[in-house]
């Protein structure tokens, strides 16, 4: 309560150089750490910690040591630990600290998931940053940045600030803007020819790019293959656009002087990261959990998992954030889920401190077929639940399954926590739920 209300009668420009002031402190009192260490730095709205743990895979197959700070863990070398912060990019000089640990433990490279949030609180400031990758942008954090065009100007700050690689994904709408900032080297990846047949590649006096283009992609039951440069990749992720994340990762390691065949070799026994995608449940029917929660993210994961089989089904699980955050795209979730799914189930999130059924109301105003009534196609029955408990939900969710049929939750991924009013948090794990339930369902 201290905290709101100090952010709310405090000036603007004081809270922004106390940050400023924090970000100075703590790389100061560090001995500013990322100047001793190679630093590459992840931003974009999807995407961004697959991708990390992807180019971690690269880079240790080639035989580097490697920290990682991602929304789901900090790893040094072979040392992991969750982040249980609710913050993808930490403040509070934490991410000094991890940098000052990586060099002790003479880690090579540190790859940090580089946020919007960071930039408004100045987390990104005295930061080396050596290499930047850009995986997509789409609508996210509207409120906050008061406009679409602020965030993506947010973003634009790391490509500012990183004079030396540039990894761009060049099939984004946005591609263009970052392309113009200058660097040393640049690097494109790409699943769209044409696209790269327009005048991207000679916009604003660029550097002429090196171009990692992934063709002859293949979705098959154990993952996904492509080739790169007539050279066949295979990934055991699921998900078109994790191609997409496998071509940055090959990217970074083409720029560090990591062969080809060495990214063959790491991808193809890479992990995924986990709640993203990740597969819970096999038989008799899939349980997916990932953590998509804004809605192009949600579109992927449902085009992707989509089944091939008309008497198959497609069971969602999904809900919105509270705390003001992102009002807008509360009906549009629920569109695109009644637009994929064939029984929607609205549920609880992270409200914070706001009405959980005001919440999980306006999600469902999406689902109505007069709500975008031409996105929808035609089916003979769309039911939706809403239910308050998640649990009951997930519970929910495994009895209207039948062999063969498809459950996804989406929204909390591996997250440890349901945050509610007065910053009060309840223990959670989608993942672990949807087992205890799926055992208790089928024990007998």
């Amino acid at each position: 309560m201290i905290k709101k209300l100090v952010k709310k009668i405090m000036p603007g420009f004081i809270i922004g150089w106390y940050h400023f002031l924090v970000a100075f402190f703590g790389a100061l009192t560090c001995g500013f750490p990322s100047r001793k260490i190679k630093v590459i730095g992840i931003t974009g709205t999807n995407g961004k910690t697959t991708t990390a743990t992807l180019m971690a895979a690269v880079l240790e197959t080639a035989g580097y040591k490697v920290a990682v700070a991602s929304s789901i863990k900090f790893k040094i070398g072979n040392k992991e630990k969750e982040n249980t912060l609710k913050m993808t990019m930490p403040g509070r000089a934490i991410l000094q600290k991890f940098l000052r640990e990586a060099v002790k433990a003479k880690c090579d490279y540190a790859i940090i998931e580089a946020t919007s949030e960071g930039v408004l609180q100045h987390r990104h400031r005295f930061i080396n940053w050596q290499i930047m990758i850009f995986t997509n942008l789409s609508p996210e954090h509207i409120e906050r940045h008061k406009g679409f065009e602020n965030y993506k100007k947010a973003k634009g700050e790391y490509f500012e600030l990183c004079k030396n690689i540039h990894i761009i994904n060049s099939d984004d709408a946005n591609a263009e803007y970052f392309l113009q900032f200058p660097s040393q080297q640049k690097f494109l990846f790409s699943l769209n020819l044409d696209l790269l047949n327009t005048s991207l590649l000679k916009s604003r006096e660029v550097l002429t790019p090196r171009v990692v283009f992934g063709e002859n992609v293949k979705e098959e039951k154990d993952g996904l293959y492509f080739d790169i440069q007539n050279k066949n990749f295979y990934l055991p992720l699921i998900g078109k656009f994790n191609v997409y994340n496998a071509l940055a990762a090959v990217c970074l390691g083409l720029s560090q002087g990591v062969s080809l065949e060495i990214c063959q070799k790491a991808l193809a026994k890479a992990d995924g990261a986990p709640g993203r995608m990740e597969e819970v449940i096999k038989w008799p029917f899939k349980v997916i959990v990932d953590y998509a929660f804004t809605p192009n993210a949600l579109e992927q994961v449902y085009q992707s998992l989509k089944p091939k089989q008309e008497s198959q089904k497609l069971i969602c699980l999904l809900g919105a954030c509270g705390g003001g955050r992102d009002k807008w795209k509360r009906p549009v979730l629920g569109q695109i889920a009644a637009k994929y799914c064939d029984e929607i189930i609205i549920t609880n999130e992270d409200p914070y401190d706001e009405n959980p059924m005001d919440i999980i109301n306006q999600v469902a105003q999406g689902t109505k077929r007069e709500e975008g009534a031409k996105l929808l196609p035609e089916r003979k029955e769309l039911r939706s639940f809403l239910i308050l408990d998640r649990r009951a939900a997930i519970r929910k969710a495994l009895e209207l399954a039948k062999a063969g049929d498809i459950v996804v939750a989406t929204g909390k991924g591996c997250e440890p926590w349901i945050c509610q009013t007065n910053g009060r948090k309840i223990p959670w794990d989608d993942r672990q739920v949807a087992r205890e339930e799926f055992q208790a369902i089928y024990k007998k």
